[in-house]
């Protein structure tokens, strides 16, 4: 039990400072490993609660994906603009991709999710005698729970 709660004030003091650090720091690059220590803090605070699935989902997703695209971000507007005609083939395409051929791109990139949704809408399948959730039914159960006013100094009867 002692050792439970050295974890958790551990954990919450280093994921508050940590938080601090990430509105706090004046280099983005700094701020981003902040955030992952914070992540990391977070996903043991998770562990603490036996909720070892939300743990690693968050270390997995936001740690390995959202930071690390973060990091992209951040260090793209970094890198010098090179003219079309001194560009490498590579830097070329990035350039005409973000300029004259922008609404393009973006709409590829729509219509490549829609086709995702659509495959995944058409790949579902509901197997028989596996529960589902269905919120008309939460929503039309009668309520379970009677509150009542009780006394101080006694019981319920």
């Amino acid at each position: 039990m002692i050792i439970s709660a050295i974890f958790f004030y551990l954990f919450s003091a280093v994921t508050i400072g940590s938080g601090m650090m990430v509105i706090g720091s004046r280099n983005p690059v700094h701020s981003v490993l902040f955030l992952i220590l914070a992540f990391v803090n977070s996903a043991g605070l998770f562990m603490l609660l036996g909720a070892e699935f939300l743990a690693m989902i968050l270390v997995v997703v936001y740690v390995g994906a959202v930071a690390v695209l973060f990091l992209f971000v951040v260090m793209m507007p970094r890198a010098p603009v090179v003219p079309l005609a001194a560009a490498s083939n590579t830097a070329a395409l990035g350039n005409i991709l973000y300029t004259r051929y922008v609404l393009f791109f973006q709409a590829a990139g729509f219509i490549l999710l829609v086709a995702m949704i659509g495959a995944i809408v058409l790949t579902l399948r509901h197997k028989a005698g596996v529960k589902r959730q269905s919120i008309a039914v939460q929503v039309a159960r009668p309520a379970i729970i009677d509150i009542r006013k009780v006394e101080p100094g006694k019981g319920l009867t």
